[in-house]
């Protein structure tokens, strides 16, 4: 039998959904293996084909399955961590320091104290040789290949890793750039190498040098971690395809993937927004906010229509200019360890404890206060339950760390500090869903909040109080929605190019050859990863502002303005994208347009599984029922008992009425007193504010 296998390997914990025609979808989690991720993944796939029915052996299991879509946090953690390669950068005489300097504006505008985020190459190893080129390509100044030659023979001696190739205007003339490249790699063969204009070959040249250096500074990482993890699933039978997710939330191969390992910086939470959007599409929608908290990090992300992309965004402060979706995250997850600042006030995160030692309920040698330790003080976790019983929480130990981290200094009870955490981490979480709806103009109350993460569910009632959210969706596969999203993304691959004109007096038969160029880039990206001509899409972009405007905006253009040279239905889309934006257009005013960049996205349509809808049962869920046991209630700030049911049990229909408390294996669900709860056709548990019960009547067409 064929099967799909959607992988998310996190700072935590490593999620499997394993799918295939006619059996039933396996969920399953194991604790990640930082120093090795593949590792984690073949202990996965081991313990999934033990447990089968009949049991399997790995072989026989990694045999059997057709493709891998697989999400890694590899290259996202070299970064936060600074573990990524020894790296030299080679860029035009005068301009090294653009990358320390960046645009030259502080972050903290009125903090004196605020510095620049350290280069990820230092200042000796970046080294700017003679030549030059105008901003239409022409040369200026001729390359000096000798102070190349000097400049790689430093690198040498300091045994960098990786070297970046970034000269200025190489967008609109590569010649340059690719000379150097061919004298780095005859001198320094083994050396990764980026170079700027392949790999975004667009305008603005701190953007574009950060780009690039962060490609090269994870490639080395990301180029080894894949090696061994095809070679470890070569070991064990695997003949099928394994993509990469990317974080524009599609697939890659391998080898595109090893050329542009920049486009990974987001690859696990990348696989969320898409998934969130086939749950909320079950109830007629066709917009909401993505939450995922997970052991390490929180994410938060706003659907309409599609996942919401941004063409550009920030590492651990690096800049990067891909194209990836617009995800907000935070360090608030399980792991999150609490403590005291400076002025006494409580904080969470975002230093994490990981999976390794992890919390202190774990018994793995953790002694700091986290998140789940908190949870577990306050009755949100059954200690004897968690991972469905296969690791043991101990209480004990929860309560001591919190005592001497937080209880202790504070003059509070445990359970006062636990609370404290626990309200602070919402708060958190909470803020982080603003960044990405209030501060883009929108109203958070207008989308259902789809609930992602093992440790998502247990908070997302306050997040939701906080916001005044009257709807949350949580997914039967919540704890995994990532790798429910491998599994539901296509292949895309965004190509950019910079073609700056007035569409008053565009050059249309130029601009048409660089559009057909793009697409047969993006074609023949789309042959190399086996995808058939009736399975490819093609979207157009450009990239527009008012002229002397510093800022663009990024709009889809049809096929057909370009083959008809239709300026004016091109500048109307614009000033429609730029007044729901900004809320203002200069329309009236005719104001002129210039295009800056052109871009477009190869999409690779995929098979998708197909979510498994149950029968409609009764409303009682009284068979479900496990019993009852103490929990804090944030709306009465007080514990109290409440009736705990198995959310393996639970059926289309079934109501469940809060406070209470719903356990999955791996997962747990708080529905708060504000909130009642009902089971739908996909076995989702859609939780909405008692006094808007109207909301699940519309949704799912029932009376109430």
């Amino acid at each position: 039998m064929a099967l799909k296998v959607g992988i998310d390997v996190g700072g935590t914990f490593t999620d499997f959904l394993v799918t295939g025609e006619g059996r039933e979808s396996v969920v399953h989690k194991v604790l990640s293996t930082p120093g090795d991720p593949s590792v984690a993944v073949i202990q996965g796939l081991g313990e999934i084909a033990a447990a089968a029915d009949p049991p399997q052996s790995l072989q026989a299991f990694t045999s059997s399955i057709e493709t891998i879509v697989h999400g890694t946090t590899v290259t996202t953690n070299a970064t936060l961590t600074r573990n990524g390669a020894c790296s030299g950068l080679i860029t035009t005489a005068g301009v090294r320091d653009a990358l320390e300097m960046r645009r030259g504006i502080r972050e903290e505008q009125y903090n004196n104290r605020y510095t620049n985020v350290v280069p990820l190459v230092p200042r000796y190893r970046r080294i700017g040789v003679t030549g030059r080129l105008d901003r239409n390509g022409n040369e200026i100044e001729a390359l000096s290949l000798d102070e190349i030659q000097t400049a790689v023979d430093l690198f040498k001696s300091e045994g960098v890793e990786a070297v970046s190739i970034c000269f200025m205007n190489a967008f609109a003339n590569p010649q340059h750039e690719q000379q150097a490249a061919e004298l780095v790699r005859r001198i320094l063969p083994g050396a990764y190498l980026t170079v700027s204009s392949e790999l975004l070959p667009s305008i603005r040249f701190y953007e574009r040098v950060s780009t690039t250096v962060l490609n090269s500074y994870v490639g080395p990482i990301l180029e080894h971690y894949l090696d061994r993890l095809l070679s470890r699933l070569a070991a064990e039978d695997f003949t099928g395809l394994l993509l990469v997710m990317q974080s524009n939330g599609g697939g890659m191969s391998p080898d595109i993937a090893r050329k542009k390992p920049a486009l990974t910086l987001l690859s696990g939470p990348a696989a969320g927004p898409g998934a969130g959007l086939v749950y909320a599409g079950a109830h007629g929608r066709n917009n909401c906010i993505v939450i995922d908290m997970g052991g390490t990090s929180f994410e938060a992300a706003l659907v309409r229509d599609e996942p919401v992309m941004v063409n550009e965004g920030t590492i651990d402060r690096h800049r990067i200019a891909l194209p990836m979706l617009g995800i907000h995250t935070i360090g608030a997850g399980g792991g999150s360890i609490g403590w005291i600042d400076e002025g006494g006030l409580l904080r969470m995160g975002p230093q994490s404890a990981g999976a390794d030692p992890g919390p202190a309920a774990y018994g793995r040698g953790g002694s700091c206060p986290t998140t789940t330790d908190a949870n577990l003080v306050l009755g949100y976790l059954d200690p004897a339950y968690f991972s469905g019983g296969q690791m043991p929480l101990d209480l004990q130990a929860a309560r001591d760390a919190i005592a001497e981290g937080i209880a202790e200094p504070l003059g509070l009870s445990v359970e006062e500090s636990a609370a404290g955490m626990y309200r602070v981490t919402c708060n958190n979480m909470a803020q982080g869903v603003r960044e990405i709806t209030i501060k883009r103009g929108y109203d958070p109350r207008e989308f259902p909040l789809v609930v992602a993460g093992g440790a998502g569910p247990i908070h997302s009632c306050l997040i939701a109080d906080e916001l005044d959210v009257p709807l949350q969706i949580v997914p039967r596969e919540s704890s995994i929605l990532c790798a429910v999203g491998m599994l539901m993304g296509d292949l895309r691959h965004d190509l950019v190019r910079t073609f700056v004109a007035r569409l008053d007096s565009v050059d249309w038969a130029a601009l048409a050859e660089l559009v057909s160029a793009l697409r047969e880039e993006g074609t023949a990206l789309l042959t190399e990863e086996r995808i058939p001509p009736d399975a490819r899409e093609f979207f157009l972009k450009f990239d527009c502002r008012y002229l002397k405007q510093y800022h663009e905006v990024s709009f889809q253009v049809p096929w057909e303005a370009v083959a008809g040279r239709d300026s004016a239905s091109i500048t109307s889309a614009f000033h429609t994208e730029h007044n729901r934006l900004y809320g203002y257009s200069l329309e009236q005013e005719a104001a002129a347009v210039e295009i800056i960049n052109v871009r477009l996205q190869a999409v690779g349509r995929v098979d998708k599984p197909e979510l498994q809808s149950g029968t409609r049962h009764g409303t009682s869920a009284a068979h479900a029922i496990k019993g009852e046991r103490a929990v804090y209630v944030f709306e009465d700030d007080a514990f109290r008992p409440v009736t705990v049911y198995d959310g393996e049990r639970l059926q289309h229909g079934n109501r469940v009425s809060g406070p209470a408390m719903i356990e999955k294996q791996t997962t747990a669900i708080f529905v708060s007193a504000s909130f009642d709860c009902i089971c739908d056709s996909l076995a989702s548990l859609v939780l909405y504010r008692r006094q808007r019960a109207d909301l699940v009547a519309a949704l799912l067409g029932e009376d109430h």
